[in-house]
């Protein structure tokens, strides 16, 4: 990973903060009877409807390695206000990845519940993001949200940082700290990734219209990376239409000889640029009354982000020139300056000082903006605008490694809820599993997000966007 994540001196903080923690590492062997273990339970998803918990089954081999063990999947649930646990999911397919989705939960209400493997209760890890007091998963209560009022009009997954072609997950420096790589014989993890989420995107129970993509498709844009990559998206559906993308700074133009068969761009290539926009180029899309904008936010040689004049004099010409029209914005960087002093690497990884102010600006003049969606640091969070403007500001975690998935917008006349979803085919849970081990273990703390980063409602008059 060429410009991903933070520098020096806050890579020694996180390396010294986590060297006492143990690495468990795969082993052959087989896993001891009866003394299974399930844990790593994580509330994932909550609707108006339903919920999604994820959680591990494992047991220690002869030298007491943890090792996974499959098993069946079960939850019991309750409304909090009743009396005794119910079963209302049973998959009785072995599996140590368990992924359970419940449906037909009433809006607003609180339940208990339990996630179970052979009688075992799952327990949740012990990460700061899942043990606290006030977490679902602590708490063994959830409440699903209440939705906006009127007609369900749309739906859009935001998704971002595939990395396509990347071989080690999980680097950021020098080696450090130590990398993840997939298992042998299973296919490239980012390729396991792309291909469940576009799986997902299929299915009846996600309906999604639309697929946004916010940069970072590619490892490093190299030309087969790059074909590879819009081959699958183009086979999923048609550019423009059904998916919209975005570039990150990992498909930036690149020097050497790898890419002198693509558009020359200065004394760089461009291969993204060959099959998908032109750099610094803002790629405008109207679905139904919908308005979709991609600003490209990458420097030529740098991770942090930048918007040239003639993309943000496009920008502002565009949104003042129908300052209503519901309008949702999503690049690779983000913004607001809490992002800056929150994510790991600081403000230098996120979009330009100057820039993002000029951004909120604009948006304060066209107040049809509702959502600014961004990738990059492979987290959900929401963070505040630095001015006051209505405009949710979102980063989605990464597709290509955990907690592995997007979040689905849904669009009502009266609003918007967005819930975050962990793609959910085998082969994808098990790299997720496997990939949360990143950072010596401390992935989760930083990429999950809270119950209220993943799931949440926001009331906005959006009737003027048309039903798909």
């Amino acid at each position: 990973m060429s410009c991903c994540g933070p520098n020096r001196r806050q890579l020694l903080g996180l390396l010294a903060a986590a060297a006492a923690l143990p690495l468990a590492a795969p082993s052959p062997a087989r896993a001891q009877p009866g003394s299974l273990v399930a844990t790593d339970l994580e509330v994932v998803t909550i609707t108006e409807r339903s919920a999604v918990f994820t959680w591990t089954t494992l047991g220690p081999d002869a030298d007491g390695n943890p090792l996974p063990v499959e098993t069946e999947s079960e939850v019991w649930l309750a409304p909090s206000d009743g009396s005794g646990l119910r079963l209302v999911f049973g998959d009785p397919q072995p599996t140590a990845y368990h992924y359970a989705e419940v449906t037909g939960l009433e809006p607003g209400r609180a339940y208990r519940f339990e996630a179970r493997s052979q009688g075992i209760v799952a327990a949740p890890a012990p990460n700061v993001a899942t043990r606290l007091p006030n977490t679902p998963e602590a708490q063994g209560v959830f409440t699903t949200l209440v939705p906006p009022p009127g007609r369900l009009l749309r739906t859009l997954a935001l998704s971002n940082d595939i990395h396509f072609g990347e071989e080690v997950s999980g680097l950021i420096t020098a080696g450090l700290p130590p990398g993840v790589r997939q298992e042998p014989g299973l296919a490239p993890y980012p390729e396991v990734m792309l291909t469940a989420l576009l799986d997902d995107m299929h299915r009846p129970d996600r309906a999604v219209d639309h697929l946004l993509l916010a940069g970072d498709l590619t490892a490093e844009a190299t030309p087969d990376q790059v074909r590879a990559v819009h081959t699958h998206l183009a086979n999923w559906g048609a550019p423009g239409r059904d998916w919209f993308a975005a570039r990150g700074n990992h498909d930036r133009p690149h020097l050497g000889s790898d890419y002198t068969d693509c558009s020359q761009y200065l004394d760089h290539h461009d291969c993204w640029g060959d099959s998908f926009t032109a750099r610094q180029q803002l790629a405008a899309f109207e679905v139904g009354e919908l308005r979709l904008i991609a600003l490209d936010t990458t420097e030529l040689d740098a991770p942090g982000g930048t918007v040239d004049r003639s993309q943000l004099d496009e920008l502002r010409d565009r949104l003042t020139g129908d300052p209503d029209r519901p309008t949702l914005v999503f690049g690779h960087h983000p913004v607001t300056s809490e992002s800056g002093w929150s994510n790991l690497a600081g403000r230098s990884f996120i979009l330009d000082a100057a820039n993002a102010a000029e951004l909120q600006s604009i948006y304060r003049s066209a107040p049809g903006v509702f959502l600014h969606h961004a990738g990059h640091t492979h987290r959900n969070r929401r963070t505040r605008p630095d001015l006051p403007i209505p405009v949710e500001f979102l980063e989605v975690a990464a597709v290509k490694e955990y907690p592995g998935g997007y979040t689905l917008l849904r669009l009502y006349e009266g609003g918007y809820m967005l819930n975050f979803y962990k793609t959910r085919t085998e082969a994808a849970r098990r790299w997720s599993t496997r990939s949360r081990g990143e950072y010596f273990g401390l992935l989760p703390e930083y990429t999950l997000g809270t119950t209220a980063d993943r799931n949440f409602v926001v009331s906005r008059d959006l009737s003027g966007v048309t039903a798909s």
